[in-house]
């Protein structure tokens, strides 16, 4: 007799099949702060390489520019050196403290409203609205067979998207370069390949991202959900769905045939519908919820059309939700921002902010560094004296040409002269102009008597007419008894 083999257990598929959301048109305060938030991200994007900003006929007019080739930035009145990077990496840490200080007091706020997945998202849905109608008709064409409307709808909503893509990876590279001539040199096929290659990737990646990822991005792929979620606690504003008020759900016509029995909810599932991600806010707290309010513009509106109060789903936090559950009033919302948490994290970011504040106007627009040649290390000259080389470079940070006065302190006896002039020249000091925000590279050799040891000495500049405008170096003097 055969007996039968074990079950083997059907295979299961780590892979969910997206489900797209479709979601509805609403209005309401909380959408038109996200139309008023999205206007001013893409204003700012899209306007901020085109500001002109007049720093003199030696710099570029570019307000905002980050120019790789010859290492600089420039942020309106702020010129940042390449040894200036502190600045930018301050700044990225104050953006890093920002969005820990918003999230512990709003929650997801920044995903909600400023985020450039959720901005450029919200931007592809209404192009969708445009195209294909509101949800139940975007539904309806999802589901009808490949017809020559469909096609055709399909095609013009994909180049709408392609053409939002492209100017949004056209726009990234005029923060590389002069944007007219940029803009004139694409066009024309004589800009360099990286540009267009810039371009390629940025469309393609924007095209894909926000216009069929789109919550997949949010919900899968971005980390910051999930350190967001780590760092909200009970005193945290969220969006939340009050269910002590809400449940249990009925439609109206029930809750109108039993009255006292039925919670606020009638189940219309108007909060769903408008997310745009896809989730149901009801069902708690969820990695899907960017906090963007829409579902409390929908409720409100349902609440107030049948005469309930409104704030079934209200922005609030665990600690002040179990206040009204039990009868006591809500706290109100500043009281729940300005707490240690919040204030500690405040004090930190305008505290690096004050600091970068503070060396920013406290900086000299004048540098030195010095390199002393190793080989050889000193040259013994007929005369008995001792000639030491060194190479200088001079920085000038202004947006003009600068004379500068360059000295040796701490090296009694000392003359220098450059390559470009006479030996029978030297002098313990020497005069060089200092071109328009560069680094002028010079050749030294200073000349000075035996001794027995090696010397430590100092080269000191100071820009013509600019008492604070100094800067020095240390450097060594060599000699043969004491050559390092």
């Amino acid at each position: 007799m055969n007996r039968p083999g074990p079950v083997k257990p059907a295979p299961v598929s780590l892979y969910a099949r997206r489900e797209p959301v479709f979601n509805k048109r609403i209005d309401g305060r909380f959408r038109r702060l996200k139309w008023a938030v999205m206007a001013l991200c893409l204003a700012v994007y899209w306007i901020t390489p085109w500001i002109r900003w007049n720093r003199g006929p030696y710099a570029p007019d570019q307000a905002v520019l980050v120019d790789l080739a010859h290492r600089r930035f420039y942020m309106f009145g702020i010129e940042i050196w390449p040894h200036e990077f502190y600045f930018v990496a301050g700044l990225l840490i104050m953006a890093g403290i920002g969005l820990f200080l918003v999230t512990s007091a709003v929650g997801r706020a920044w995903c909600g409203y400023a985020c450039p997945q959720t901005v450029w998202t919200d931007l592809f849905q209404h192009v969708d609205r445009l195209i294909d109608g509101d949800r139940n008709a975007r539904l309806r064409l999802y589901k009808a067979p490949w017809t020559g409307a469909k096609i055709a709808r399909r095609l013009l909503k994909w180049a709408i998207y392609l053409v939002i893509s492209f100017a949004t990876g056209g726009a990234w590279i005029f923060y590389f370069a002069d944007a007219p001539r940029l803009q004139h040199a694409f066009w024309t096929g004589s800009a360099a390949p990286v540009a267009y290659a810039t371009v390629g990737v940025l469309t393609a990646t924007t095209f894909v991202l926000g216009g069929f990822m789109r919550e997949q991005v949010c919900i899968y792929m971005c980390p910051w959900p999930r350190i967001q979620t780590a760092m909200l606690d009970e005193k945290s504003l969220t969006v939340t769905y009050k269910d002590w008020r809400g449940e249990p759900r009925a439609s109206l016509k029930k809750a109108l045939a039993r009255p006292g029995s039925c919670g606020d909810c009638v189940d219309c599932n108007q909060c769903v519908a408008v997310c745009p991600t896809g989730i149901d806010i009801r069902q708690g707290p969820q990695v899907g919820c960017i906090t963007c309010g829409l579902c409390i513009d929908a409720c409100d509106r349902v609440m107030k059309e049948v005469g309930r109060p409104r704030g079934l789903i209200d922005y609030a936090t665990l600690e002040d939700a179990e206040r009204e559950k039990a009868g006591q009033p809500p706290s109100r919302h500043l009281k729940l921002i300005w707490r240690p948490r919040t204030i500690v994290y405040f004090t930190v970011w305008a505290g690096i902010g004050l600091a970068l504040l503070f060396l920013l106007g406290t900086r000299v627009h004048t540098g030195l560094t010095v390199a002393k040649d190793r080989n050889p290390s000193y040259i013994l000259l007929s005369d008995g004296s001792v000639r030491n080389a060194y190479t200088l470079r001079l920085r000038n940070m202004e947006g003009r040409p600068r004379r500068m006065t360059i000295s040796i302190e701490g090296l009694p006896g000392a003359r220098m002269w450059s390559d470009d002039m006479a030996r029978v020249a030297a002098a313990p000091r020497l005069v060089r102009e200092v071109p328009a925000d560069e680094t002028r590279v010079l050749r030294l050799y200073v000349v000075a008597p035996a001794t027995s040891a090696a010397q430590e000495f100092r080269f000191h500049v100071q820009a013509e007419a600019q008492a604070r405008e100094q800067a020095a170096a240390p450097a060594q003097f060599d000699s043969p008894g004491g050559a390092s």
